[in-house]
């Protein structure tokens, strides 16, 4: 690795160069059928897709945030009712809950695996809300409506702990809607079950992203929705395309979400190649592992025995991360941060009232956390000098 090449947080040319060929054809094909909206292309990812997920149908949608919504309508949630996710994500997830009528709530995370912290759900169902004795369903105290939803978000390709949020679940009546958009082919292992599952499989719902920088990014946007229950996976189709049971036979009034015929046909040929994308992110985070075990005043991801991460992105933690990013680009080293404002934190909620120190582990986390290069053509070599580079800065104590 020359010291005058940049690294790149992330590299979408050299996947599409390689695959150049492959993806004309299918633009090739759509043009020559004009079959731009729906048909062959569309139904093939989507069988193709909730195969890969071990789920029972697939629905493609326009993309993520329309996933997440969509499965929370087809689901059962209804306006007014609470939803309560992370303040440590993307803001689609809570943009899809507000679309769907709903109203948005958090609970912290997990120091360690920075996914929804269980302990602090059952302590927000058990202390902030009693229990409804027509619908067996957490009532809110203060904002006076029901929780009926859940979104546990499996953040940076790591699942959340989801046998413990099922069972809580199960206890209160609620709807479980898996946020999988940064984690297509995951695992969990399910003690309950006794055996590994993938994200997407284990809620009512769950909803993938297939935004470009993603492990199975469209050309563009996309997105799709999972499950193992065929009446959702019927609304869900309905919502997309206007409410349409069948042309022009309006059930509901729905939405204009449907997935591109040719990011489906894209996406089926990049589907082909995921897992051995994943391996190869998981080969390289092993090499983060390996060389950051010894660096000084640096936090590398954590793993739990019952995770087989794919590695979305490699973020680890450090107490100077302006500094740290600074030196990096300095050394022609890109970087992220994925995310620096909590959601609670942002302009877009201040309505609702929520304070700096609300959700104290995710603010924590917030200001530490600094994304590292990681794709699946990330060379060793290249990750070496990121790790010198970390170890150069840290040398000086600017990282204890």
């Amino acid at each position: 690795m020359s010291l005058n090449e940049r690294i790149p947080f992330l590299d979408l040319v050299t996947p599409h160069r390689e695959l150049e060929s492959e993806l004309a054809a299918v633009f090739h094909r759509v043009m020559q059928t004009a079959g731009f909206i729906g048909g062959p292309l569309v139904e093939n990812f989507e069988n193709e897709f909730a195969e890969f997920c071990d789920a029972k149908f697939c629905v493609g949608v326009a993309n993520g945030t329309d996933a997440v919504r969509f499965g929370l309508m087809a689901a059962g949630v209804q306006p007014g009712d609470i939803v309560v996710t992370v303040p440590h994500t993307f803001i689609a997830t809570t943009e899809a809950i507000s679309q769907a009528g709903a109203r948005l709530d958090f609970v912290d995370i997990d120091e360690q695996t920075y996914a929804m912290d269980v302990s602090k759900l059952r302590e927000y169902l058990e202390r902030e809300c009693y229990l409804d004795r027509e619908t067996g369903r957490p009532y809110h105290k203060r904002y006076r409506a029901p929780v009926t939803a859940i979104v546990p978000v499996h953040l940076y390709g790591q699942c959340a702990d989801m046998d413990a949020i099922l069972e809580v679940a199960r206890g209160y009546n609620l709807i479980v809607v898996e946020d999988a958009c940064q984690a297509h082919g995951a695992e969990y292992f399910s003690q309950k079950e006794n055996r590994w599952k993938k994200a997407g499989s284990m809620g009512h719902t769950a909803a993938f992203s297939f935004y470009p920088g993603k492990n199975l990014g469209a050309c563009g946007e996309a997105g799709a929705v999972t499950t193992n229950s065929e009446e959702m996976a019927r609304k869900i189709r309905m919502l997309r395309d206007h409410g349409q049971a069948k042309k022009y036979y309006h059930d509901v009034e729905g939405y204009n979400g449907r997935l591109d015929a040719l990011q489906a046909g894209l996406l089926s040929v990049k589907l082909r190649h995921l897992a051995e994308w994943n391996r190869q992110r998981q080969e390289a985070a092993a090499r983060y592992d390996a060389m950051l075990s010894s660096a000084e005043g640096v936090i590398a991801p954590y793993c739990p025995s019952w995770s087989r991460p794919v590695h979305h992105l490699y973020v680890v933690r450090v107490a100077d991360r302006e500094g740290l990013q600074k030196f990096l680009a300095e050394a022609k080293i890109d970087t992220g941060i994925h995310y620096p404002i909590p959601l609670h934190l942002q302009k877009a909620y201040e309505a609702f009232g929520f304070k700096k120190g609300d959700f104290p582990v995710t603010e924590k986390i917030a200001s530490e956390i600094l994304s590292l290069p990681m794709y699946p053509q990330l060379q060793a070599s290249a990750q070496t000098l990121v790790v010198q580079k970390i170890q150069e800065f840290a040398s000086v104590g600017v990282l204890r």
